[in-house]
């Protein structure tokens, strides 16, 4: 599933298009697409893990799920794309994502300060959310999208790690300065995150994520889906504390 640093560099791709008329649609989405073709893409936005293509009086949400991908001029053999859209310029090919069109006010649908790669994002509006929420696990809270969005398992895994917190803590559990220092992180991982994928060498940088070996303890690492989301979790039960023994 791309990560909210993965949606920040497509939306950096597809600034070419933007101000473009769609001069064709395509695609086996069962929603009505055909409403885009002639239409001026006005704005590129996104929220965390979504896209937000916005065409006058209404936007075309892409969210990519767990195995959705996209290609620009370049489509992919043997596959049909979900929504495809051809400008004079280039096209853009969307897969296996979920595609859905929004009407309003975008302002109204989203809170732009949940997006940790945004500059709206809102640190404290985030704590005092999660503070309100003392049962929620923590490697639950890290993909809650309500909370950070654009944090998916990879954050969720490596900023546990760099923090050394156990993920199944609850959010009661943390002493105050270790739950300040996770949010602060999620943060700066993101941009982190951003950086080594613009390199192309972002799995070189992973800790625990997809690893079976702790660096720091040398010893073998745990994998488990836990929490109420159950994505797997790579973690080391030596170093990563696990503040309330009894759960």
């Amino acid at each position: 599933m791309p990560e909210g640093p993965t949606l920040v560099i497509l939306k950096e791709a597809l600034q070419p298009f933007k101000n473009k008329k769609v001069l064709k649609v395509e695609g086996n989405s069962k929603e009505p697409i055909a409403t885009m073709s002639g239409k001026i893409l006005k704005d590129i936005r996104t929220w965390g893990k979504q896209l937000l293509l916005c065409f006058s009086g209404f936007t075309l949400r892409v969210h990519f799920l767990l195995f959705g991908s996209y290609t620009i001029n370049e489509p992919k053999e043997n596959r049909t794309p979900r929504v495809s859209l051809q400008f004079k310029n280039g096209t853009v090919y969307f897969y296996a994502a979920s595609i859905r069109f929004l009407e309003g006010d975008l302002d109204d649908l989203y809170p732009w300060e949940a997006d940790i790669m945004a500059d709206t994002w809102n640190p404290k509006r985030t704590k005092k959310l999660l503070s309100a929420q003392p049962d929620l696990l923590v490697c639950d809270a890290l993909l809650t999208q309500e909370l950070f969005a654009g944090s998916g398992n990879i954050i969720k895994n490596e900023v546990l790690f760099r923090k050394r917190i156990h993920p199944l803590n609850t959010i009661g559990d943390l002493p105050p300065a270790q739950l300040s220092a996770v949010i602060k992180d999620v943060r700066q991982y993101g941009f982190l995150f951003l950086k080594w994928k613009q390199q192309f060498v972002l799995r070189k940088h992973w800790c625990v994520h997809n690893k079976s070996i702790c660096p720091r303890c040398q010893i073998p690492l745990k994998r488990a889906y836990l929490g109420k989301f159950k994505r797997r979790t790579f973690y080391c039960e030596n170093c990563q504390v696990l503040y309330n023994k009894d759960q």
